[in-house]
């Protein structure tokens, strides 16, 4: 094969190919100190783990402007309100987060319901309040996600959105 002018090899030179080093490394074994051994932890304000999670934030910015918010009430908290459900809900099915883990997480707390129940929105105000400062207020996110059953976060969004208006306290788990 002809080789361009600017090459640094000699075209008469050999043809350079392949070859397998002369020691093969030993396999790789985990045995740094912060190496995980099995499974993520599980445990009470550990979160639920799964990949590439930061997505989920970018789902979420494109859904914003759906939400149907309250006076008084932030984007910013509710969306990292539910953030926490619409991740947990991905790690229970081992994936990223997808538009439909954040559409659930979204219904049954009545922020896709212009018209949500008075008693719901009584509810969630509290929970949701400043949210946004997550440095500060990550205890009260993981409440939040962690107070919706896991046989909310195992339904399709048709199901969700089939019973949301009558059953939402099943759904959020009050």
């Amino acid at each position: 094969m002809a080789a361009p002018r600017f090459s640094p090899v000699s075209p008469t030179d050999r043809t350079r190919y392949y070859e397998s080093p002369e020691h093969v490394p030993e396999a790789w074994t985990p045995d740094r100190p912060g190496e995980i051994d099995g499974f993520q932890p599980e445990g009470r304000q550990l979160g639920a783990q799964g990949p590439d999670q930061g997505f989920a934030l970018l789902i979420a910015g494109r859904l914003r402007p759906k939400l149907q918010l309250q006076p008084g009430e932030h984007a910013d908290d509710v969306i990292h309100g539910c953030l926490g459900v619409a991740l947990r809900r991905a790690s229970l099915y081992s994936r990223a987060p997808v538009v439909h883990d954040l559409t659930i997480a979204f219904t049954i707390w009545g922020y896709y319901d212009a018209a949500a129940p008075a008693e719901l929105v009584e509810r969630r105000a509290p929970l949701f309040e400043g949210l946004r400062l997550v440095a500060h207020h990550y205890t009260e996110a993981r409440v939040v996600a962690d107070m919706v059953p896991e046989s909310t976060l195992r339904m399709t969004p048709a199901q969700v959105a089939a019973a949301y208006p009558a059953d939402w306290r099943e759904l959020v788990g009050a």
